[in-house]
């Protein structure tokens, strides 16, 4: 007998797949009730092996560490069964996520990297024990809990990205102008302006964004890369030196020809403009011509 699988579950191992996380089966039924299953929802791959606790127990540690990438189903298992399995993949440099139900589950659910408990049919243990409760007891909402998470660290990305390369093109404008022997390029009500409003409003909309079309389909991110990693760094300082020249060269023509006044007017209209096409450039990694502006 086979308890079926929910609809939308097997689609959801598939985008799991794609965005790099593996899902594994760890379960007390038999070993071929747990085999029939997991080959349906696509865990279960020509390679792939299933073991029972039997096995399990006859394995030491390290065996189980160095074999854990090839099994995809563990049946019959213990409590302790499920600890080892947590373990051996965060040996192996994982981030695990494990889910489960009941008072035997809370031993994993704690030494995992993220425990997931039941909201509808989970014991009281497990969700003490856990990070997360499911309250639709639905394998398919943390698909889409990974999908917001990575939107909202994205955005959060991006915003950062965004209000530190602004900020530099505003400490380059008045500091080169002044090291150049220039009038000041911006006033300081033109600064405030610019830090208020030009700065502020794109930054929140950005933090707003809904998830790109393929941010299901990207590699996790290192859990111990920083959020600069990835030369972030790099991007902000060169953007920011740019926004920078840029204004002074806007302030240097209206100067020159036209007056101070005239320049600081051009230089403040430059340093809003740059902004916000930086804010449309920080939207995506795509080229700003290949994707939505609202």
């Amino acid at each position: 007998m086979i308890d079926p699988p929910r609809e939308g579950v097997k689609e959801a191992i598939k985008t799991c797949k794609k965005a790099g996380i593996r899902t594994v089966m760890i379960t007390g039924d038999h070993i071929a009730t747990a085999n029939a299953i997991a080959k349906e929802l696509g865990i279960l791959k020509v390679g792939d092996k299933s073991i029972s606790g039997q096995e399990l127990d006859k394995m030491s540690q390290t065996d189980l560490e160095d074999n854990i990438k090839e099994i995809s189903v563990f049946a019959r298992v213990t409590p302790m069964h499920k600890v080892r399995i947590v373990k051996a993949w965060q040996k192996k440099g994982a981030v695990v996520a494990m889910t489960g139900d009941g008072v035997n589950d809370s031993p994993a659910l704690k030494n995992a990297d993220i425990g997931i408990a039941m909201g509808k049919n989970g014991t009281d243990v497990a969700k003490n024990a856990s990070d997360m409760i499911l309250t639709d007891d639905n394998f398919i909402t943390i698909v889409e809990a990974v999908k917001q998470g990575r939107n909202i660290y994205d955005n959060i990305r991006k915003a950062i990205h965004f209000l530190i390369a602004t900020n530099i093109g505003e400490i380059v404008t008045i500091f080169m102008g002044l090291v150049l022997g220039m009038k000041s390029p911006l006033l300081a009500i033109q600064l405030l302006w610019i830090n208020l409003v030009t700065d502020s409003l794109p930054a929140i909309a950005i933090g707003l964004e809904p998830p790109e079309k393929d941010i299901m389909n990207r590699k996790p991110v290192d859990s111990r890369k920083g959020i600069f990693a990835d030369g972030l760094w790099g991007k902000i300082i060169l953007e920011g030196i740019m926004i920078g020249m840029l204004t002074l060269v806007a302030f240097s023509v209206g100067n020159k020809y036209f007056g101070v006044e005239v320049g600081r007017t051009m230089a403040f209209l430059s340093i809003g403009m740059l902004e916000l096409v930086h804010s449309l450039n920080i939207k995506s990694e795509k080229s700003i011509f290949k994707k939505r502006f609202i």
